[in-house]
């Protein structure tokens, strides 16, 4: 399988076919024809439905072109890392809800207006979700609740949290975990690293013995606990950026109350778009970092 193969291949599915592919490459058609027939015989498949003048992709097909865009995108990447040039193209960042809202903005700010040449898409999602993404290479990096996988994973701590426990204003005192038996609790889906903690505090290995209301959104996780629907786990700086949030704080140790929020990456690929994130994060203000 030759590389250039692979380009022109990518050409032609983003153009539409292959006269179109060929003005963009700047060659004649009948070349770009050559090179995916060349294709297809050192694969062994067929990857278009030939039908008059159009084209349409196979399953193969279909399946290359998600390989094609890895191996392309990987290989810009290490010509930029190598080349030292300023980050440029797509850079897919993930974040946790609670980061997204509280402490990226001033962030991605200075990013933006710094890096011009780079397009940001931020996807948020739970711990979990985000580290499978990073894996089949739909993130570039991504902020996160947990240490990563060392064999897979690279990563500097950037942000530390302190969680507390919320809920309504009438609810009695909660010091222990047997205060909050009966309690509906609200967390985010399975793969929330929160709700691991939260587990991790009642003593559970699940939460199968609770009534639990999963929500995605930390503004309708505080609306339902101020409605008196249940108690939840969430950061003190998610309450920062909610003044409206009339709810009640209780404590839990520090030992579940302490999270550092990393900076995530796959181990050996630092982009020069991660690099210069990671260099804008290092030159934050202490009190930025802190819960």
């Amino acid at each position: 399988m030759n590389f250039a193969d692979l380009q022109v291949f990518k050409s032609v599915v983003e153009e539409g076919g292959v006269i179109r592919a060929a003005s963009k490459l700047h060659r004649v058609p009948s070349a770009v024809t050559t090179r995916i027939k060349q294709l297809e015989a050192s694969m062994g498949v067929k990857l278009f439905h030939r039908d008059k003048q159009r084209l349409h992709l196979s399953p193969a097909g279909e399946l290359l072109k998600d390989y094609a865009d890895r191996l392309i995108r990987l290989s810009d990447e290490a010509r930029d890392a190598v080349s030292g040039t300023r980050p440029r193209g797509v850079f897919r960042l993930g974040a946790l809800e609670s980061t997204t809202a509280s402490r990226l903005p001033p962030i991605l700010a200075g990013f933006h207006a710094r890096y011009r040449d780079v397009r940001l898409e931020l996807v948020t999602g739970t711990n979990d979700a985000m580290l499978k993404q990073l894996m089949e290479r739909q993130l570039d990096a991504a902020f996160i609740a947990e240490p990563p996988p060392a064999q897979a994973f690279e990563h500097i701590p950037v942000f530390t949290e302190r969680l507390t426990l919320i809920s309504s204003l009438d609810h009695a005192p909660i010091r222990r975990a047997s205060d909050v038996e009966g309690d509906t609790l609200i967390a985010f889906p399975e793969g929330c690293a929160y709700r691991r903690v939260l587990q991790r505090w009642l003593g559970r290995d699940s939460l199968a013995t609770f009534r639990v209301l999963e929500l995605a959104s930390y503004h309708a996780i505080v609306a339902c606990v101020t409605a008196g629907a249940g108690i939840a786990l969430m950061p003190e700086s998610v309450l920062e950026v909610i003044p409206q949030a009339s709810v009640r704080r209780h404590a839990i140790p520090k030992a579940q109350s302490s999270i550092t929020t990393p900076l995530v990456w796959r181990r050996g690929e630092l982009s020069p778009s991660v690099l210069a994130l990671r260099t804008l994060l290092a030159a934050l203000p202490r009190q930025q970092r802190a819960a």
